[in-house]
């Protein structure tokens, strides 16, 4: 297993996350119920695998199957060495008549440690897709969700916080410069390299990196969808691309982590394997040049 350490947290973590969207959401790319006991169970089985054989970064939420996952990694997890782990969830910004108070965001973390049996979490992320500027202000302004997390930490529910969201805007820049986070998840994957661009050296890897975030892919192998295309372009499907798109973002020098559903052992080996073998990654500055010196 390939470590790195995350970013301004100076965690030492595994390269490859276990992504906890799968093990919660019903349907989640392919048919699945957390509900249904060999489903769960597979998926408890899978956590257990992947802490046994060195994957250390582990990524739930409240909002995947309303708890489910965090359920499914709370026993999964159950008699880990915490000191070992780095375990991360995140609340969901928005309630019922907006973005929640502090009050709420505290239940919401309660009820999240609860799920997973923990008195703490190492990561606690503001859980969102797409951000308006309007909202980023409202989240990292004085007595907003930010200083709300701030004093988790205070506290020691959580020990650091950071952000997740799948769009490049003004928000995203907005929450990398406030300097109120510690860490960031983003969508960055063979089809969606906006984040990256080593032709120029700009996008948010690189401002998240020069803040010091630990940076954190999410949909690494594409949530599907580009297995999708493939068997579009290729109805015999005759190759598996999925190794080599995770081993795609593992070549991108700023990613620290790169999540990965599993639900099964069999997926936890297979990805372990990827990660480990090194002459798969390749070199993106070279992959973008677009006048190849001439031998």
């Amino acid at each position: 297993m390939e470590y790195a350490f995350l970013g301004k947290t100076g965690r030492k973590v595994s390269r490859v996350g276990f992504g906890g969207a799968t093990a919660g959401i019903p349907g989640y790319i392919n048919p699945f119920d957390p509900r249904d006991a060999a489903d769960r169970n597979g998926v408890v089985n899978a956590v257990r695998r992947a802490y046994e054989s060195g994957i250390t970064y582990f990524d739930t939420a409240e909002g995947y199957g309303d708890g489910a996952s965090e359920e499914i990694f709370g026993e999964g997890l159950s008699g880990a060495d915490k000191e070992k782990i780095f375990l991360a969830t995140k609340v969901t910004p928005y309630g019922k008549y907006g973005l929640r108070g502090p009050d709420e965001i505290r239940r919401s973390l309660e009820n999240s440690l609860k799920r997973l049996k923990r008195g703490y979490v190492d990561l606690l992320q503001i859980h969102g897709s797409y951000y308006g500027a309007e909202t980023a202000e409202s989240i990292i302004k004085d007595g907003g969700i930010a200083d709300a997390m701030a004093r988790f930490k205070e506290e020691s529910l959580v020990k650091f916080i950071g952000f997740s969201i799948e769009t490049q805007n003004t928000a995203l820049d907005l929450f990398i410069e406030s300097g109120r986070f510690d860490c960031m998840q983003i969508q960055y994957n063979l089809l969606f390299q906006h984040p990256y661009d080593p032709s120029f050296a700009i996008g948010s890897l690189y401002k998240a990196e020069a803040a010091g975030l630990g940076i954190v892919a999410m949909r690494t192998a594409t949530s599907g969808i580009f297995q999708k295309w493939i068997k579009i372009v290729n109805p015999a499907d005759t190759f598996n691309y999925t190794p080599a798109l995770i081993q795609f973002v593992l070549s991108n020098p700023f990613i620290d982590t790169a999540l990965i559903g599993m639900r099964t052992e069999r997926e936890v080996d297979e990805n372990i394997s990827i990660c480990g073998d090194l002459s798969g990654r390749i070199d993106l500055s070279a992959l973008h040049d677009r006048f190849p010196k001439k031998i």
